[in-house]
């Protein structure tokens, strides 16, 4: 994902925090802020220490942005998101990161069209 997908100040996770909306399930907070002037979504990730060692932390941002980035014509451009990954994430692969993410975004109504039906097609080992 592109650094300018990324929200990365303080500021800018706390006024959508504080203006925006949120939607959630069992793995995912999604707070998401509409901005009418910018040409694509941003992403600010959060996942606390209470979820897992930096390996496991590191390895769910990598999930949610990758997620992101497959998804990127099907979410809505004009907004700003901030998603907190909660502990039981902390089991999940790639494929059920992005079945929660889509969950929350179809919850929100943040998608362009409903993909829930979609069958997200696993790799062979």
């Amino acid at each position: 994902m592109k650094k300018s997908y990324r929200l990365k100040t303080n500021d800018e996770f706390q006024k959508v925090f504080k203006q925006g909306k949120s939607f959630a399930n069992r793995q995912l907070v999604l707070y998401y802020l509409p901005k009418e002037a910018q040409p694509h979504f941003r992403v600010g990730l959060s996942v606390s220490k209470k979820v897992g060692n930096a390996v496991v932390r590191n390895r769910i941002k990598r999930y949610l942005r990758q997620a992101f980035l497959e998804l990127e014509l099907d979410i809505k451009p004009t907004y700003d998101f901030v998603v907190i990954a909660r502990v039981p994430a902390n089991n999940l692969d790639f494929h059920q990161t992005k079945k929660s993410l889509i969950h929350v975004l179809f919850k929100s109504k943040l998608l362009v069209k409903d993909i829930r039906k979609v069958r997200v097609q696993k790799t062979p080992n």
